[in-house]
């Protein structure tokens, strides 16, 4: 019996020692359960033993109750870890309250994504150690675990995580950088070292190839833009970094400027989507009477204008060039599109009340927070009427 097996077997019956359902209902987990357990142990070493498919570990699903786990949330999300006979929710239990979890958020944690009870005491430790490597304190990690418990519990291999997180810091990112991959995108933890570092040499490669002399900057700003480049494909980025300057007619300079900037966002995004983004994009931008400039300019002052569903923003443009701000204003201050249809259609109905003339005073104003929005309009008011 190997040692994982050893100590989940005995999480496993502390964990019906310490549930509180009585004597008479331990002796019938004893003799109906811990004997098939030790029984098939003999035979298998190497995988957790289950209960007949389709039928739940009655003794499981008891032991999570009383943790007040959420058993229909937890059927939905992983109903094969309801059938498992060795696991260590009793342990897991103990281990996260130590670390400042509440029963609640334990029971949480659990419901949401359950496959967390089969993780080993040693496991937790070791995972806990790593993740430490990256946190200052106990209490964020636990915040983490509390908003997305995948983050944590998806991978098994801890030795795995351990090499994509001394590789990541070898490429200089920050602390912050870490944070974001860790709770943003794990599966990028998920990937073979090699997987990661074969991402990495590309984006090197496309930053020399452009002409750029600090590829190592070149890869933490993708990185840090875009936390989910290293769980796409290789192929998937070559293409759009193709496409991007086909479609745009980038010298490399340009390209190289963009890819460093607001053009890292998009990079992950599928291809085809990006390709009908902006065919959208230009046709809209051509029935205004942009030239070939004039879409160029825009894309890249822009680039979230090519995951913006096309729809999104024709209406955006629309509901703009009807309260009053010209095609040529929009090219000039893209970033108003960052807001909703709801919003700005909401600060042209104020403005228009208050007299404000965009074609005097720029549309600086509609590309602000609302405090400063409000702000703004404030002083608006106190201006005397010419």
């Amino acid at each position: 019996m190997t040692p994982l097996i050893c100590e989940m077997v005995l999480s496993s019956i502390t964990g019906m020692l310490h549930c509180t359902l009585g004597r008479a209902v331990l002796g019938l987990c004893v003799s109906r359960q811990l004997a098939p357990w030790l029984s098939s142990l003999r035979s298998s070493t190497s995988k957790v033993v289950q209960v007949s498919p389709g039928k739940e570990n009655e003794v499981l699903v008891e032991n999570l109750t009383v943790l007040g786990v959420d058993i229909k949330m937890a059927r939905r999300r992983q109903p094969g870890v309801l059938r498992k006979v060795i696991t260590n929710e009793q342990g897991l239990a103990r281990f996260l309250r130590a670390k400042g979890a509440s029963r609640e958020v334990v029971a949480s944690i659990i419901s949401r994504y359950p496959r967390a009870i089969t993780r080993s005491h040693q496991h937790l430790e070791e995972r806990w150690r790593l993740w430490r490597n990256v946190f200052k304190r106990d209490d964020e990690i636990v915040k983490i675990l509390e908003r997305s418990p995948e983050s944590f519990f998806r991978s098994s291999d801890n030795a795995n995580l351990e090499k994509n997180i001394a590789f990541l810091w070898s490429l200089g990112l920050t602390s912050k950088d870490l944070h974001r991959l860790l709770t943003t995108a794990p599966r990028t933890f998920s990937n073979s070292a090699e997987l990661n570092r074969q991402m990495v040499e590309l984006l090197q490669d496309i930053c020399v190839s452009l002409g750029g002399t600090d590829p190592e900057q070149f890869i933490k700003r993708i990185i840090s833009r875009n936390v989910y480049i290293l769980i796409r494909s290789t192929k998937r980025v070559k293409a759009n970094v193709e496409f991007l300057r086909g479609a745009l007619r980038l010298s490399d300079a340009e390209l190289l400027q963009l890819l460093q900037g607001h053009g890292a966002d998009i990079l992950d995004l599928s291809s085809e989507y990006i390709k009908r983004n902006f065919r959208s994009a230009e046709q809209k931008l051509r029935s205004l009477g942009c030239c070939q400039e004039g879409v160029k300019k825009f894309i890249i002052l822009y680039p979230p204008a090519l995951y913006i569903s096309p729809e999104n923003l024709k209406n955006k443009i629309d509901c703009l060039l009807e309260g009053g701000v010209d095609i040529e204003q929009i090219l000039e201050k893209p970033r108003v599109l960052d807001f909703s249809a709801e919003t700005v259609r909401s600060r042209l109905r104020v403005l228009e009340k208050a007299g404000y003339d965009f074609k005097k005073q720029g549309i600086a104003i509609l590309d602000s927070s609302r405090k400063r929005f409000e702000a703004k309009l404030e002083k608006l008011s106190e201006q005397p009427e010419e």
